[in-house]
This record gives C-alpha cells, sequence and structure tokens, in this order.
C-alpha cells in the first residue's frame, strides 16, 4: 500500500479521534491515579495522620476498576478514609453502597458528608446514615468529631452540602473541641471562602478537603466548557489563602456525561504532620 499525503493525513486523524475517544471514556475514568501530599511542617518524623480522600463516585455499578480501587486503599493503611459526597446519586444506590463499603478494612475509621446529588437524587439521608454507620463511618452534617490516633487529635468538621443542603459552618463548630489538627470536609469548593472567613481565630484550621467539580470533567487543555453550580473559582488541586488551604479532588465517578477528559480520576493522600 502507498501512502500519500492525503492518506497519511487521514488516517493520523482517524487515530487521533480514536485515541482521544478511548481516554474520554475509558483510561481516565477507569484508571484512577493516587496522589500523595504532606500537609504540616515535614521532619523526619512519621507523620501523625495519614487520611485517604474519595471523592464523587457517584456508583452506579461496582466495576473491576472500583474493586482494585478498594483493594488499593486498604494497602494505604490509612487513619482515617473521608467520602466527600456524592457517593451516591440515585435512591437505588443504597444497595450498591452497602456492598461497596464491604470492600474496605471495617478496622479503619471513616467520615463521609453529603454531596448534592444525595439530595438531587432522592437519598434517604437516615438510611445512608445507617449504611454508612454500619462499615465504621460517620456521616457528618454542620457537626464536628473529634477522633484520636495513637498520641494525637484530629477534629474533622463535615458540613451539609452547599447547593442541595445547608452548609452553616458555624453551627458545625458550635460545639468544637481542641485538637492538633483541624480538618474540613466540605463538597462544593465555594463554600470554602465562607469557611475561612467564619471560622473564629481561635480554632486552627488546617485543612480543607473538597470535590463536586471533576476537575471539569472534561478540560480541553486548559479551557473547561462547565463547571457546576457550587464550584466557584475552584476546579482542582491546591488552593491557599489567608486562613485557607484547600484540595479539591477530581473524585471518581461522572454525572450527566459518562465521560472524562484532561480530569483523570483520582484519590488523595495527605499525610498530616
Amino acid at each position: 500500500m502507498s501512502w500519500t499525503r492525503r492518506k497519511f493525513i487521514k488516517a493520523s486523524l482517524f487515530f487521533g479521534a480514536g485515541l482521544t475517544l478511548a481516554d474520554a471514556f475509558w483510561f481516565e475514568k477507569y484508571f484512577i491515579q493516587i496522589k500523595e501530599f504532606f500537609v504540616g511542617e515535614k521532619n523526619s518524623e512519621e507523620p501523625k495522620f495519614r487520611v485517604v480522600q474519595v471523592s464523587d463516585l457517584h456508583l452506579r455499578s461496582i466495576t473491576s476498576q472500583l474493586k482494585t480501587l478498594a483493594s488499593r486503599v486498604n494497602r494505604l493503611k490509612a487513619d482515617l478514609i473521608v467520602f466527600t459526597g456524592d457517593s451516591i446519586d440515585q435512591a437505588e444506590g443504597l444497595i450498591l453502597l452497602d456492598e461497596y463499603l464491604e470492600m474496605f478494612d471495617k478496622q479503619v475509621k471513616k467520615v463521609a458528608i453529603l454531596g448534592n446529588w444525595e439530595y438531587w437524587g432522592g437519598v434517604d439521608i437516615k438510611r445512608l446514615k445507617k449504611v454508612y454507620h454500619k462499615h465504621n463511618c460517620d456521616l457528618l452534617v454542620n457537626e464536628t468529631r473529634r477522633y484520636s490516633f495513637r498520641a494525637s487529635s484530629i477534629a474533622v468538621t463535615g458540613l451539609d452540602d452547599f447547593v442541595g443542603g445547608n452548609a452553616d459552618i458555624e453551627l458545625a463548630l458550635h460545639h468544637f473541641e481542641p485538637a492538633d489538627f483541624h480538618m474540613v470536609l466540605n463538597h462544593c469548593p465555594a463554600y470554602s471562602d465562607s469557611i475561612a472567613i467564619k471560622t473564629p481565630p481561635d480554632i486552627n484550621l488546617d485543612l480543607i478537603l473538597s470535590g463536586h467539580t471533576h476537575g471539569g470533567q472534561v478540560n480541553l487543555f486548559g479551557l473547561i466548557p462547565f463547571l457546576p453550580e457550587g464550584s466557584g473559582s475552584y476546579v482542582s488541586g491546591w488552593y491557599t489563602g489567608k486562613r485557607k488551604k484547600l484540595y479539591v479532588s477530581k473524585g471518581i465517578g461522572t454525572s450527566i456525561l459518562p465521560i472524562r477528559f484532561g480530569a483523570r480520576s483520582e484519590i488523595a493522600v495527605f499525610n498530616l504532620g
């Protein structure tokens, strides 16, 4: 077969389109990246806590990739696993979530918050709380819990969803107990500015973890056609400012469209020292 310039260009375009489709519909959704960070004063000692963030599962089926993810999370030997909203997006997902959480190490403490889709999908929040509780997971809705690991303590503030619910940092901190480290779980990153402003100065604010944006879900080399309500000016990764150290996860699943491009699925590991 002889290749003309026109045939070569057509073949290249066809091959490129095929790779793009494979990336959007398969690679970026199913090959889940693990990102690891150190937060605090880094020194030669072991970190006080190891936290794994799993966000935006949008659980509709338990795929082989999600089974692998649970195994990988178990091998990370976390002190705490946090689910930062949109774990399920329909009432029928409760059964699937119960089945999936069974794959995680029950001895590891877990904390979850609500996202907008738990509200929009008509999920029974009381039943959801029971499912989480069955798997050693506290569902926090505008409240703070204090946990101890070895000789250190961590306060975890879990907020209601900013878009579907009623996020209220002041209510959540009403019974705050001082701890060595304070982490806020806040599904929609747009509310992070209010968290930084409304958290009293005598309460340490060490880390805010959000999700919701999916990293844009479709990110065309920096051009993002759509970000969901509640994203604000945040897309993914780290954002710092006065009293604010925020990480926005790209999460695991998808919503509306079953594709990801330029926004690979991820979980994040935080070594808090």
